[in-house]
């Protein structure tokens, strides 16, 4: 797998007809902090249990297929991102004035769309290794956990976690790609500009039109 696809982890949030400006910040407010067991848990934690995943995957690609991957990661990503959060930063202002159906369905394909990704494009693995490096103190509460995804083909590709704490513990609200592209950042500006050109239903549309290319790229099988 080339670093082209492994860069996706990042910033495969490039929707049919779109182009888009590269940001380098992103929402980075920080919730409570909850007294719950797994509140106490490092946010380097689920950061490796992502990889863990993502590993799994890529070794056992061929034989899962898109479904099986997808299926095998929907719950790991669901545990780690924190989707809803993510989902509200991505469209700005645009949700304050989203209806109630219109934010549930958002918030419906954008978890779907998330794991797609994954799925769509975790799909072998030759030798590639991830290593986390450690955690610090960054904005507003938040924890930065920076990675190196090694790649013996290819050049290393540096991945950077934004957490923050919620009442289930640190939950990964932000990537950034080689310590500058914010994928929150990317996908804000892009989404808003689809929704004010367009409106909500051309935002939730095209999320839809991607998710259905992930499921069928050339040998898999939409699920």
């Amino acid at each position: 797998m080339s670093n082209r696809a492994i860069s996706l982890i990042a910033t495969a949030c490039a929707l049919p007809g779109f182009a888009f400006a590269v940001a380098a910040s992103a929402e980075d407010s920080a919730a409570p902090v909850s007294a719950s067991r797994t509140a106490q848990q490092a946010p380097s934690d689920g950061i490796n249990r992502l990889h863990e995943a993502l590993y799994d995957v890529m070794r056992e690609a061929e034989t899962l297929g898109y479904t099986g991957r997808f299926e095998r990661l929907k719950p790991v990503v669901d545990e780690v991102f924190d989707l809803d959060f993510m989902a509200e930063k991505s469209v700005g202002r645009h949700w304050k004035t989203a209806s109630p159906e219109e934010r549930t369905r958002l918030l419906e394909a954008f978890h779907r769309y998330t794991v797609a990704n994954y799925a769509g494009r975790f799909t072998g693995w030759s030798g590639q290794e991830f290593t986390t490096h450690g955690e610090e103190a960054s904005a507003r509460g938040t924890m930065l956990v920076r990675t190196t995804l090694h790649d013996p083909s290819d050049e290393d590709v540096q991945l950077d976690y934004r957490l923050r704490k919620t009442d289930n513990g640190w939950r990964i609200v932000d990537i950034y790609f080689n310590g500058t592209v914010s994928e929150l950042a990317l996908r804000r500006s892009e989404y808003s500009s689809l929704i004010k050109r367009e409106g909500f239903e051309a935002l939730l549309t095209a999320l839809h039109e991607r998710i259905e290319e992930l499921e069928s790229l050339p040998g898999e099988k939409a699920s």
